[in-house]
């Protein structure tokens, strides 16, 4: 007898501690709950003056419900940029043949004088000073025309472009350029390079100071400046690597 009371007072008290325990570990998950929510409600509220921490405010703050699920963190695609001086061939090259058939035409054939004499120095593997003469010639020419062209643009009273002094102080740098070249010829290497950089000036005239011009013609000028540029220097490097022969 005395053995089972023994039993049931021991069982007692691991069912009362047992119990016990359970409701600790509930009072305890309770009481770091009211803590956090208590940590947001002043996070929240320390965010705002004290003129705007209003009870109203509150509650409203702590009723909203903010998504914080996977979509929401995923990159979104960032708008194009507007197009910058630098990039405006990025953007041009799409509306090259957009242009006029005249134009386009006339443009790449004007092409031919310019790659004629190093195409043909490559074939024959031989260096004509005639030729390289006369492609310095043409792209004397070519670099006045630009300039005049500019003047030109700048004259009509609708034209964006006013007749000032920086419009046409740079029109008249590129004839300028290629009349120096011309005086340089005796020396191919000084006259092309300043020929290439008077086709370069132009270029950067068309580009970034006259924006009005047509899309399809700054892509135009872009392909014909560089083709020019590369024939001239192909003539430069052929001029010390083949032999020199005259026509005449």
């Amino acid at each position: 007898m005395t053995l089972i009371l023994k039993y049931d007072f021991f069982l007692l008290i691991y069912v009362f501690l047992s119990i016990s325990l359970k409701l600790l570990r509930s009072h305890n998950v309770l009481i770091s709950a009211v803590r956090a929510d208590l940590s947001y409600r002043n996070c929240i509220s320390c965010r705002f003056p004290s003129g705007l921490n209003t009870p109203r405010l509150n509650a409203f703050i702590t009723s909203q419900h903010f998504h914080s699920s996977a979509a929401r963190l995923k990159k979104r695609d960032r708008p194009e940029p507007p197009p910058r001086e630098l990039d405006l061939l990025r953007y041009d090259m799409k509306h090259l043949w957009e242009g006029p058939k005249p134009a386009l035409c006339l443009g790449f054939a004007g092409l031919i004088p310019f790659v004629s004499p190093p195409l043909i120095m490559a074939a024959t593997e031989t260096f004509y000073p005639e030729l390289a003469y006369a492609q310095l010639a043409y792209a004397a020419a070519i670099v006045s025309f630009l300039g005049g062209a500019r003047w030109g643009f700048a004259l009509p009273d609708s034209s964006p472009a006013k007749p000032d002094w920086i419009n046409l102080a740079n029109s008249v740098v590129p004839p300028l350029l290629a009349w120096a070249a011309m005086l340089l010829s005796d020396s191919l290497v000084p006259a092309a390079m300043t020929a290439i950089i008077g086709l370069g000036v132009s270029l950067h005239y068309d580009l970034s100071l006259l924006p009005t011009y047509p899309s399809w013609f700054k892509a135009l000028r872009t392909v014909l400046t560089v083709t020019a540029f590369f024939s001239l220097l192909g003539t430069i490097l052929m001029n010390g690597s083949f032999p020199e022969k005259y026509f005449f």
